[in-house]
């Protein structure tokens, strides 16, 4: 399990240009049972991501294709968890 985050740079400026295709990076994460979370950092500080179902490997090629990753938009992170214990209705992350 990962979690991402997308912190604003000093590209900020350049988000909605690019905003659509991120939207669109983000919907295909989705698609391909990656994403299970996506949601923005308080106050305006960028986006948050929590993933699974991927390699760390996987996950940092998939990053880095995002638009607003690749524009210099955001600076991302990518923190692996492994979980030890979850809630029954997460048992799925402990695959």
């Amino acid at each position: 399990m990962f979690t991402i985050l997308l912190t604003f740079s000093d590209n900020r400026a350049k988000a909605p240009q690019f905003m659509e295709d991120h939207k669109q990076w983000i919907s295909q994460g989705f698609d391909d049972g990656v994403f299970l979370v996506v949601g923005s950092l308080q106050p305006n500080l960028g986006g948050g991501i929590l993933a699974h179902n991927t390699t760390y490997e996987e996950l940092t090629r998939r990053v880095n294709a995002d638009p607003f990753v690749a524009e210099k938009v955001v600076k991302a992170e990518i923190i692996e968890i492994t979980p030890a214990r979850t809630d029954v209705r997460l048992e799925f992350l402990m695959a």
